[in-house]
């Protein structure tokens, strides 16, 4: 199941679930793994910012990954990003061997010119090995690290073994059209690309030629619906669906709250027993809370997509 340039759907981007003393609870993670199936997900993406996993420990990291690997019969990309190149080749051959489609490798924040972006990924090939798929995060709102269509055009171009994109910038639709113009005038060979961002902006990526979503948005069921509908050339359908959910897109994008908004609601619809962060982690207090209460019920009374697990 190794990724290539032809993947789509929606990868759920997965939290690591805590347990209240900070452990890791692996029963939770197998109530996700039954939950992405169920919602139709095409796979899931491990270790990424959403799962906190700088707060890993290396052993935790590969036994996170490798139980999703194992249990989800679906492919895995795995995020092995990480300051030095020791760690993140270690991380990735360990997953690669275990049997994960991709690793995802986001550029550190201290890049802040082209060169210097295009040798840290040439860098990170080299360690890793060009026979390991990869996928590029652009996500320069929290790694303020500014990526142009042409640099991440010739990052593809140089590396063979780029399998997609997950595209997470802002604004950034003028940026999926760019690269698909690259491909289409043949200076950029075909890659998948999968957006980010809470799904927030799926709705018009997918019509600018986004293959599909790979974010952590509560209800996996939604993005997968929107994607679907919107290759059946149902326009209209596809926005009925994502206008419902809008409200609380809206509110999980609240930079510093949002994780814990999104484990919260999580938490809610039982796919995991405690919304716990492991420390340091913001908390989501009384208000906000019964905020997440109303939106909830609210979506609960406009669409019945995404709605079937929460009871």
């Amino acid at each position: 199941m190794r990724l290539d340039a032809s993947a789509q759907g929606v990868y759920p981007i997965a939290p690591t679930p805590f347990h209240e003393d900070g452990r890791i609870d692996e029963g939770s993670i197998d109530r996700l793994i039954e939950a992405y199936r169920a919602a139709g997900a095409t796979g899931a993406t491990v270790l990424g910012i959403m799962g906190e996993a700088p707060k890993l420990e290396p052993e935790e990291s590969l036994a996170v990954a490798s139980r999703f690997i194992e249990r989800l019969g679906l492919p895995v990309i795995v995020g092995v990003s990480a300051p030095g190149f020791a760690a993140m080749r270690s991380l990735s051959r360990a997953v690669m061997d275990r049997g994960a489609a991709a690793v995802m490798i986001a550029p550190v924040p201290s890049l802040r010119t082209d060169e210097q972006i295009l040798a840290y990924y040439r860098g990170a090939i080299e360690a890793i090995g060009p026979d390991v798929p990869f996928v590029i995060q652009d996500y320069p709102l929290t790694l303020s690290v500014q990526m142009t269509p042409k640099v991440i055009r010739q990052i593809v171009q140089e590396n063979p073994s780029c399998a997609m994109l997950k595209h997470e910038d802002w604004p950034g639709l003028e940026k999926i059209s760019a690269l698909r113009a690259f491909q289409a005038d043949g200076s950029m060979r075909p890659i998948s690309i999968l957006t980010g961002n809470g799904g927030l902006f799926l709705d018009f990526e997918t019509e600018r030629g986004a293959d599909g979503a790979m974010t952590g948005y509560a209800f996996p069921e939604m993005l997968v619906e929107v994607v679907r509908l919107q290759k059946a050339g149902r326009r209209d359908e596809a926005h009925d669906v994502f206008d419902a959910h809008l409200p609380l897109l809206r509110y999980e994008q609240q930079q510093g709250v949002g994780l814990a908004v999104r484990k919260y609601v999580l938490m809610t619809r039982g796919l995991i027993a405690s919304d716990a962060q492991r420390k340091p982690g913001s908390v989501l207090g009384a208000k906000a809370r019964q905020e997440v209460d109303y939106l909830l019920a609210r979506l609960a009374r406009k669409t019945s997509v995404g709605m079937k697990a929460a009871a």
